[in-house]
């Protein structure tokens, strides 16, 4: 029985039918309006790039179309303002006693929600949000000691362990529409400005041919894959060329597909083949699964810690002196760095917005290893350029490569990109498909062309410095300058650790000054009755409401003491094709502080890390979870991806 409740349905990156826990609920309550905002305004710094931008543009109406098939159109709205400010005119306009959304994770999205919350529940409008996006809330899972894990792994194995809601929720068979839905206009799918005409004419046509976006796509996707992709999954890890992965981290960015039904489809597949005496499926499944399980840890990070996107999770990088240098940046974008596999990648991610993971990791090392660039730099390029750019993903992966996180690659790894490539690109099929300058190159030399004789470039029309470029830094040189920038990092920790000891050295104090810091984030409840939530957030325990962050130092690690989160129950992964890697995206302005990139984005440099206990949006997130309405929130290969060129350990000496 539908109940009398006026819902807002407020859609974001859940663009589903299926297992779309917000709207089903709203579907039992009573009428229903469902909304969708484009407030260009609100995304900042992390104004989505072009492929992104195209991608929503394709799944809207088809998200519509079947909104309206079941009672309810989607009612498209552009935000000149914010936000808030259309959901308030929304919600006035048909008289709404309720707004459902589903949990979003990053700490953008996190302050933005905070804040749409609490303003509504001030004006007396009930608001509840849902799990949409994930097996397990990030505040579900910690260890023994109620801490959070910084490390993969241990996350990992903890959330095995723990029961997993597999039954997605039904999609509503009907949508009672709410009364004076007429009143709010929706605007047709153009007026978002979405796209250019620029893009719509030329780059934006490459990606028609390949991908088709949309809810029901997304679920023809998902079958495909674990109907005949998922049993090959494993062994295709080690191809970079054509469709080997299973195409889905597009539609799981923009919730066209839900993780649980992935979940239970592979797990379902997997029984099905272990019951025909198949068991070669079990390899495949560990590494997809354990590839969901990344993307859960993204999410884990950035909402445990929510400074992530702005500075490393290992305190001692502040320190890191990254190489601020525009014209590399600019020649590794370009993929003019000398080094075929790298260029290859980079070349295909310009034409298509796409590459394999394993590209992305290699070219990701070479951009923070070789050329010392700083990983924020890497990932707002990846965010400006990637179909399936997710901020969460990609705070992981650059943080992960650049030795960021207690379990990322060794600082002083240095993967050899010649030796990656004879591995993952042994025929140089990859690179000939990408740099057309290197097509009849033969495949002994092709991914080390400055080795081969003089005859065999003149044959192969390569003239190095001229058609194709000489190396933009040799391996001994950038494993030099690494090692310096390394030593350099820790000389200065260790100088900032000795001033704040204010000359009381003891060998206590020398050990833990050689070391990680790490920070700790208490997750457990202080009481085990503590009432239901919606979603919580980052919260800083203080007095009067008041916040205060509360570092303890203990053996050198900081611990960020959020034991006291409250809750309160509010009522109320393929080629396009070849394209000109020439072509000039348009501009717009950001302020993320990054080399301008001609990308979606214009951003300008920024010399030095980050280096407060909480700065921008981190900060205003914990101080306005801090007050009483706080009721609501890689590469999976560690070691293998190339012979590195490394120290034995990690840890400093």
């Amino acid at each position: 029985m539908v109940g009398s409740e006026r819902t807002v349905v407020w859609f974001r990156r859940d663009l589903r039918i299926d297992d779309n826990p917000a709207l089903a609920a709203a579907a039992k309550d009573g009428s229903v309006l469902p909304v969708f905002i484009w407030c260009p305004a609100d995304e900042g710094q992390f104004y989505p790039g072009r492929c992104s931008r195209w991608w929503l543009k394709q799944s809207l109406p088809h998200l519509s179309k079947s909104l309206e098939s079941l009672g309810c159109p989607l009612v498209l709205i552009r935000a000149e303002d914010s936000t808030l400010a259309a959901l308030l005119k929304c919600i006035d306009s048909v008289g709404a006693t309720k707004l459902v959304y589903n949990h979003l994770y990053d700490p953008i999205s996190l302050v933005r929600d905070v804040k749409i919350k609490k303003e509504l529940s001030a004006l007396g409008i009930s608001v509840q949000s849902f799990n949409g996006d994930l097996l397990y809330e990030p505040w579900e899972v910690y260890d023994d000691s109620g801490y959070a894990f910084t490390t993969f792994n241990m996350y990992w194995e903890k959330c095995m362990k723990l029961p997993v809601e597999i039954s997605p929720s039904l999609a509503p068979w009907r949508l009672v529409p709410i009364p004076g839905a007429e009143n709010v206009r929706s605007c047709p799918i153009d007026d978002l400005c979405l796209e250019s005409s620029k893009d719509e004419e030329s780059s934006n046509a490459l990606l028609r041919r390949a991908w088709s976006p949309g809810w029901h796509n997304a679920e023809n996707m998902l079958e495909e894959f674990v109907c005949h992709g998922l049993l090959e999954y494993a062994k295709h890890g080690m191809k970079v060329g054509g469709t080997t992965t299973s195409l889905l981290s597009p539609y799981l960015h923009f919730g066209e597909v839900s993780i649980r039904k992935v979940y239970q489809l592979v797990r379902m597949q997997q029984i099905k083949l272990e019951n025909e005496g198949r068991y070669e499926t079990e390899e495949s499944v560990h590494f997809f699964l354990r590839s969901i399980g990344l993307r859960e840890y993204s999410r884990y990070l950035c909402f445990n810690f929510p400074f992530t996107h702005e500075r490393s999770l290992l305190g001692n990088l502040k320190h890191y002196p990254w190489r601020v240098d525009e014209d590399r940046f600019k020649l590794w974008r370009q993929g003019m760095t000398g080094y075929p596999l790298v260029d290859a990648g980079m070349r295909e991610l310009w034409a298509t917005g796409w590459t394999h993971n394993r590209i992305r990791v290699i070219v990701s090392s070479f951009a923070v290893k070789f050329l010392l660039i700083p990983w924020k730099w890497g990932m707002k390029y990846f965010w400006d350029v990637l179909l399936d750019a997710d901020l969460e993903n990609d705070i992981l992966g650059w943080q992960y490569i650049s030795g960021s996180l207690p379990d990322g690659h060794e600082l002083g790894r240095l993967d050899n990109p010649e030796v990656q490539g004879q591995k993952y690109d042994p025929d140089g099929e990859y690179v000939r498909t990408w740099i057309p300058e290197l097509a009849r190159m033969p495949t002994e030399w092709i991914h080390h062309p400055w080795d081969a004789p003089g005859c065999i470039l003149e044959v192969a029309g390569v003239e190095l410095g001229f058609n194709y470029p000489k190396p933009i830094i040799e391996l001994h040189i950038a494993r030099e300058c690494l090692d310096d920038a390394i030593s350099t990092m820790w000389q200065l920790d260790t100088a900032a650790k000795l001033a704040e000891l204010d000359g009381e050295v003891v060998e206590d104090n020398l050990s833990n000054i050689k070391s990680f810091d790490i920070p700790k984030v208490v997750l457990k409840e202080a009481s085990p009755s503590a009432l239901p939530v919606d979603q919580r957030v980052p919260y800083a325990s203080g007095k009067n409401d008041n916040v205060k962050l509360t570092e303890l130092k203990d053996s050198n690690k900081h611990i960020i003491c959020v034991d006291a989160i409250r809750s309160s129950k509010v009522e109320g992964e393929s080629s396009v094709a070849n394209s000109s890697v020439s072509r000039k995206r348009s501009s717009s302005d950001s302020a993320f502080h990054v080399p301008s990139c001609s990308s979606s984005a214009e951003v300008h440099s920024q010399n030095q890390d980050h280096c407060g206990s909480l700065v921008g949006s981190s900060r205003y997130l914990l101080q306005e979870a801090g007050k009483n309405y706080a009721d609501e929130v890689e590469d999976n290969s560690s070691a293998d991806s190339g012979t590195s060129i490394s120290r034995p350990s990690k840890r400093p000496a």
